[in-house]
């Protein structure tokens, strides 16, 4: 029987970073992954960038609703399509603000036989762990069925923060093991039993942030990306896009992560969207998109004229 092991956590706790891992040791012995990425708004440039290493044909993406809810029925139906295979697993990645426990409870009801109960992940990113206001319910919900939490934004963290925090992923889930992404064993995960903790109730729709996307235009230089990254305001919680910066062929990926973090690097091949720029969080629309787009190529033009 194949196993489903589903990756949730808050946005920017390492979900992406940790399905990249799985799917490479996987790979690397002898498994045959099959990904499923769900995002409120554009789920495909996250998965372009699995393809270097996953055919085409191993990944889909499901955009524009929330698996836990409104899209159960058609990341069900997605599953049940996985094709058969030789030493075969899916990963899911879940948006990060998924209700993670209506999301194990109706996940597993509809199956094809085939399957095995779906095992829940969850990435905690230790660094922010509860220091998001008005989200803390939230994050602290994403952890109460996983039966494996795995603790990221370790670098430099004081042992007394990271005791406190391993504590109260306790209290709130204590039949999870916790441990940290590098001490991962892939080949125990699939013998995992799902949690059977008792988790509080959540009122999700609270998480049901708005989204939305606009075109990018090719960028002068990385400069911009800061620019509108600080023009966006904090109330939105998770800021995308790529796009091409001066004369470069190849495309740049970047993100701003909950905690105000901007983080840049390359994308692996050209957006089948087209450049783009996303938000996930309250007040997002797409005029804001379009005026942090332009205060930044005005504040650069600025700069090239002095």
């Amino acid at each position: 029987m194949e196993a489903i092991i589903t990756v949730v956590g808050f946005l920017g706790a390492g979900k992406t970073t940790l399905l990249k891992h799985l799917m490479i040791s996987y790979i690397d012995k002898g498994w045959n992954p099959f990904i499923i990425l769900n995002d409120y708004e554009n789920a495909n440039l996250d998965a372009q960038q699995f393809i270097e290493q996953i055919g085409p044909k191993q990944i889909r993406a499901l955009s524009g609703s929330c698996i836990c809810c409104s899209g159960i029925n058609e990341l069900r139906d997605f599953v049940n399509r996985v094709p058969k295979r030789t030493n075969g697993i899916t990963l899911i990645e879940a948006n990060g603000t998924s209700d993670a426990c209506s999301l194990m409870s109706f996940l597993g009801v509809g199956l094809n036989n085939r399957f095995l109960p779906p095992i829940q992940v969850s990435v905690v990113d230790v660094k922010n762990w509860q220091k998001r206001g008005e989200h803390n319910e939230l994050e602290a919900n994403q952890i109460q069925v996983s039966s494996l939490i795995v603790l990221t934004h370790i670098e430099n963290i004081p042992l007394d923060r990271l005791t406190f925090v391993v504590k109260e992923l306790h209290k709130l889930n204590p039949l999870a093991e916790i441990i940290n992404i590098d001490e991962i064993d892939v080949s125990l995960i699939p013998k995992l039993s799902p949690s059977k903790n008792n988790a509080q109730k959540f009122e999700h729709l609270k998480a049901h942030w708005s989204s939305c996307s606009s075109d990018l235009p090719n960028l002068p230089n990385s400069n911009c990306i800061y620019d509108i990254c600080n023009t966006l305001p904090k109330s939105i919680i998770r800021v995308k896009g790529c796009t091409q910066i001066g004369n470069e062929e190849e495309y740049t990926y970047f993100e701003r992560t909950p905690n105000g973090e901007v983080f840049i690097r390359p994308f692996n091949g050209v957006p089948i969207t087209g450049s783009k720029l996303l938000t996930i969080g309250p007040g997002s629309e797409p005029k804001l998109l379009e005026k942090a787009i332009k205060i930044s190529l005005l504040q650069q033009n600025q700069v090239h004229e002095k």
